[in-house]
């Protein structure tokens, strides 16, 4: 496609080092860069010669085996980091909210947009499993960052005889404000230790968190592994 033919030009064109280029590669690169550039707008071939298929030399010159494969590479990071900025809809958060009391519990829940899932963690200090469950919980925040992680303190919501030491740690899962799933003493589902790769597939067997996202593809090393 032209577009995508057009942006590889520009791309190729702020990859190259300037100083290593003759002035007639770099009269051809900034050419392909923007085409049009160097014509008026009166002139009537204007947009064929946009629209041109590559001379010899520009095929050449963005062909170099050479040189062309880490620049390719770097394109094709690149690439996919702006298709998954443009995908990732909605807030981030990346850490574990600490909620004060029960009308910043309902907030979170229920001012939130309908696409994200809020999972709220209601615990009380000295009770087994609470600490590795908030643990687990910020490691997966970190991670999952389009969803909303929350915790707070079941003395804190204002409703403290619904979770009674018998029913923490209880995890609450919400979205849209509708209540999805409630899983009251969770830490039994677990080993007397866990971490935040047992959670992570705990909640995946409900269907409960998003796809994980892609890694940060960093500056262009091209040591890294390609992403396909």
């Amino acid at each position: 496609p032209k577009g995508v033919i057009n942006d590889w030009r520009k791309f190729k064109l702020e990859s190259e080092d300037r100083d290593s280029l003759s002035l007639s590669k770099k009269e051809i690169l900034r050419q392909m860069s923007s085409p049009h550039r160097c014509y008026s707008k009166d002139d009537k071939d204007t947009r064929e010669r946009f629209c041109r298929k590559m001379s010899m030399q520009e095929y050449e010159l963005i062909h170099d085996e050479q040189e062309d494969e880490s620049c390719l590479q770097k394109y094709r990071k690149r690439c996919m980091q702006d298709m998954h900025q443009r995908l990732s809809f909605g807030p981030k958060y990346g850490y574990l909210c600490e909620l004060q009391n029960g009308e910043q519990f309902l907030e979170a829940v229920e001012k939130e947009r309908k696409t994200t899932t809020v999972i709220v963690h209601i615990y009380e200090d000295g009770i087994k499993g609470c600490d590795a469950l908030n643990n687990s919980l910020t490691c997966l925040a970190a991670e999952y960052t389009t969803v909303k992680f929350c915790k707070i303190k079941a003395s804190n919501t204002g409703a403290g005889d619904r979770f009674s030491n018998e029913v923490l740690p209880t995890l609450l899962v919400y979205k849209g404000g509708e209540l999805l799933s409630n899983f009251i003493n969770i830490s039994e589902q677990f080993n007397e230790e866990f971490f935040a790769v047992d959670v992570e597939a705990f909640l995946n067997e409900y269907g409960l968190l998003p796809e994980r996202e892609l890694p940060s593809l960093g500056n262009g090393n091209t040591d890294e592994p390609d992403v396909e």
